[in-house]
């Protein structure tokens, strides 16, 4: 079975813009600029975000500002510059009427996802990892607007169920990184093993066996070098550079190599 089957992911993207559309259309005026973790962002800038990417596949130009969005502190790469392009694009914009935008595209979106053929979902595409399967790609959108949604819900004290289907498929866009994270960010050495132990929602145990490269096992064959345990909600913000690991030290137990284990919390994420 692939890893990004049609009719899941379809239906469980398309889910994930409704449960949006709701924690939106709970914001009292104040709350649609609220901070989030995202540097320089509030949930009316995410909305735009959100609107633009759907856009892009939609086949719709940003809007235009006379904003140098390179300029931008947090903008790192083209793509931060593209997202800057409709966040900025769209900041005057009030919040009502970009809720309206938001359903509008993803209207749109659902009925092009709806009536896609099998050929064209398995077509080679262009996406944030490379080129790959459009299926691939809709299955990074549904983690990218899954993950937004704790970023809104964090910004605005609004707490959810972040376990089920939805976070289940989002997930593991999260733990297909954590080779590359484990090995060359966290600089793992060979021959090491590495167990996230997760509690919470998303439990779990996730294993790295490092030989000659890193890369995510069912099982080890043998004890762990050391072993990090901490709650899948402090993982997945740590994974996606939401919080900073050193923050949150006393939410998290290291048994083993400490160095090691301490090495790849302050390495963890992988989003760009």
């Amino acid at each position: 079975m692939s890893d990004w089957p049609q009719e899941s992911v379809t239906d469980l993207l398309i889910e994930q813009w409704q449960v949006i559309d709701s924690l939106l259309s709970a914001l009292d005026g104040d709350g649609w600029f609220s901070p989030t973790n995202l540097p320089g962002w509030t949930v009316h800038d995410i909305t735009a975000h959100l609107i633009g990417t759907e856009s892009l596949l939609s086949g719709i130009e940003p809007p235009t500002t006379d904003v140098n969005v390179h300029a931008l502190p947090h903008v790192h790469n083209e793509i931060g510059a593209f997202n800057e392009r409709w966040v900025e694009g769209l900041r005057r914009v009030p919040s009502p009427q970009l809720l309206e935008q938001y359903r509008e595209i993803t209207s749109a979106r659902t009925s092009t996802l709806r009536t896609l053929s099998e050929s064209d979902w398995n077509a080679e595409s262009s996406t944030p990892v490379g080129p790959a399967p459009y299926g691939r790609f809709m299955r990074i959108r549904l983690f990218d607007c899954w993950l937004h949604e704790l970023d809104i819900r964090d910004a605005v004290s609004a707490p959810g169920d972040e376990g089920g289907p939805r976070a289940e498929m989002a997930f593991k866009e999260i733990s297909s990184s954590l080779g590359f994270v484990v090995g060359k960010r966290g600089k793992a050495p060979d021959g090491s093993r590495i167990t996230f132990d997760l509690g919470g929602p998303l439990a779990r145990e996730l294993h790295i066996a490092v030989d000659g490269r890193a890369a995510l096992v069912p099982t080890l064959d043998g004890p762990p070098t050391v072993t990090v345990r901490m709650s899948s909600a402090l993982f997945t913000r740590l994974a996606c550079g939401r919080v900073r690991a050193a923050d949150h030290l006393d939410e998290v137990t290291i048994v083993g190599d400490h160095a090691l284990g301490k090495r790849i919390l302050d390495n963890l994420a992988f989003t760009i």
